[in-house]
């Protein structure tokens, strides 16, 4: 049956983490990210900086990769440099054919006969990392074409076929699936993504933190002067945060694009069933890597909890609309476990429990109640969360 047709389902999973002194993410300004929410200051990280690294770990997980860049001519070229035994001068040209001949709107660097001469797109294009040898190849079917007009502004026309060229940038892999693409100029080229990312921000209050600091010259200390050799100043700040994502698993299936019977296709439903989980485990255990080598906060989330929905997506977030407190002894990590839980069941029961087809968590602490079954890893947790996701779209209970 028709993709629109499968039931809904939803995978929400949500995160709690602390995270000790850290700049995960910053600002114009070189300034930590900040929001406010319930008449407090929270730390923030943004969706597209956790998207980043989740991206960046989801892409290792699954084995597949995209590329998103304006300077696809340039990425041709080198291919058909390194891989077909262009010379420059004629694989820059190259490049600038496919650039021209795709549609997209573009600008000239340079002229033909010089270093920096490329082609570059207006925009950003999110291409998955085979198109562009794809692309290289089919450049290579038409060397006459390439070598008997150069382009050399933005209104020069490819004799490529442009048909050609847009049916690999419209290709995609499992990234794309995933993550969706903007792309506009090529018809059919935009996908929907499958995900959507929150904004991470701190369950509490959370003031940012100067530190000032300074780098010796060893060479000046070797020789007994004293002094700084630099001294400049950084943001920080540190705080549990909560995290929250979700999967639209018939859109991931309609973006894959075989849905052709009552029940999806044996070999769609694996594939889905492998990106959904890379997804889910990729979420649990990225972190931006802003700062790192000065700050190393490589933590493991608190607690995750994942339950599939057949309405909507749930987000928790409005349970911290009104800050934690720390306990008595110190710590926002319990307490925010405990207002997360608290917020949860009454939400859950707001909304409908009958719409909840399964909830588990994992976490470290004591037994808790409110957020369904209680598994001891976070594998164990991803593997429960996409068999309970998949058994409806594929006749299953």
């Amino acid at each position: 049956m028709p993709t629109a047709h499968l039931p809904a389902c939803f995978v929400d999973v949500h995160v709690l983490q602390s995270v000790p002194v850290s700049t995960l993410n910053r600002d114009d300004l070189n300034a930590v990210k900040t929001v406010d929410y319930g008449g407090v200051r929270r730390t923030r990280v943004s969706s597209q900086s956790w998207k980043r690294a989740l991206r960046t770990e989801f892409q290792k997980e699954i084995g597949q990769f995209a590329t998103r860049t304006r300077r696809v001519g340039k990425a041709v070229a080198e291919v058909l440099e390194t891989k077909h035994g262009w010379d420059q001068r004629e694989a820059r040209q190259g490049g600038a054919h496919i650039v021209a001949a795709s549609g997209i709107k573009f600008g000239i660097e340079g002229k033909p006969d010089q270093e920096d001469y490329e082609a570059i797109t207006n925009g950003l294009v999110y291409l998955s990392a085979e198109s562009i040898e794809e692309l290289a190849d089919l450049a290579v079917q038409h060397p006459d074409k390439i070598k008997k007009k150069k382009i050399e502004k933005a209104t020069d026309k490819s004799q490529l076929p442009a048909t050609g060229v847009q049916e690999i940038i419209r290709r995609g892999n499992a990234v794309i699936h995933t993550f969706g693409r903007m792309l506009a100029e090529v018809d059919d080229a935009g996908v929907d993504g499958a995900v959507q990312v929150a904004h991470a921000f701190t369950t509490h209050r959370s003031d940012v933190q100067v530190d000032y600091f300074t780098a010796v010259d060893d060479l000046t200390a070797a020789w007994g002067e004293t002094g700084s050799g630099h001294l400049s100043e950084a943001e920080f700040s540190a705080g549990t945060f909560y995290r929250f994502a979700t999967i639209d698993v018939r859109e991931l299936v309609a973006n894959m694009g075989k849905v052709h019977t009552s029940e999806i296709d044996r070999d769609v439903s694996e594939d889905a069933r492998r990106i959904a989980g890379a997804f889910l485990s990729s979420f649990i255990r990225s972190l931006p890597q802003a700062k790192k080598n000065s700050t190393a906060p490589h933590t493991a989330p608190d607690l995750v909890h994942i339950s599939v929905r057949s309405d909507r997506p749930l987000s928790f977030a409005a349970a911290f609309e009104t800050p934690v407190r720390s306990a008595q002894g110190g710590g926002h990590g319990a307490a925010s476990r405990d207002q997360l839980v608290e917020y949860a069941q009454t939400a859950t029961t707001l909304m409908g429990t009958d719409r909840i087809l399964a909830a588990h968590w994992a976490g470290t602490g004591r037994e808790i109640e409110g957020l369904g079954t209680r598994v001891d890893t976070f594998d164990a947790l991803v593997e429960a969360g996409v068999e309970a996701a998949f058994a409806p779209l594929e006749g299953g209970a």
